[in-house]
């Protein structure tokens, strides 16, 4: 099945965004509570709001610069909530499944990281690009998120615990 232009774009974007938000979220929880159910919360909160708030913000942003066609803001408003949804709640299948946490984590970690790389390398692929600097670039990226991430939590609890 060929996607229009448009839906793949927030396709992109909702998975991206979801693979970097959970995860962040994922580590953040896991470095202060070491609680499954915490962690299984931040998961499901980053499913449902910030898919919603991610496909509201697009929908928002699209008709403020003049898209006129309600049929394509409609579409990449659904598309974007339903990649960052459905691909933020792939990350609870290792916290379900494995009863070590940080297992489940790292899990996690090395899903998001083949999701990112494929993601990368269909992209390089499809502007003709070298795949291995488009992967290279996308996941330095992404690697440097969770280490922000994480440093932030280590700064927070140095401060306040």
């Amino acid at each position: 099945m060929k996607l229009d232009k448009s839906i793949k774009v927030w396709i992109n974007f909702g998975i991206t965004s979801g693979i970097i938000t959970t995860l962040g979220l994922m580590v953040w929880l896991l470095s202060g509570t070491h609680s499954k159910l915490a962690v299984i919360g931040g998961v499901l909160t980053i499913a449902i709001a910030d898919a919603m708030s991610d496909a509201l913000g697009i929908h928002i942003s699209q008709e403020g610069s003049g898209v006129k066609d309600a049929r394509e803001v409609w579409k990449s408003t659904i598309a974007t909530f339903l990649a960052k949804f459905l691909f933020a709640l792939t990350f609870m299948i290792p916290i379900l499944l494995i009863n070590n946490l940080f297992a489940a984590v790292v899990v996690s970690a090395v899903w998001w990281l083949l999701a990112l790389g494929y993601l990368s390398y269909t992209i390089a692929k499809a502007d003709k690009e070298k795949p291995v600097k488009v992967i290279r670039e996308h996941v330095m990226i992404a690697v440097i998120v969770i280490i922000v991430t994480y440093s932030a939590w280590l700064l927070i609890h140095r401060v306040f615990g």
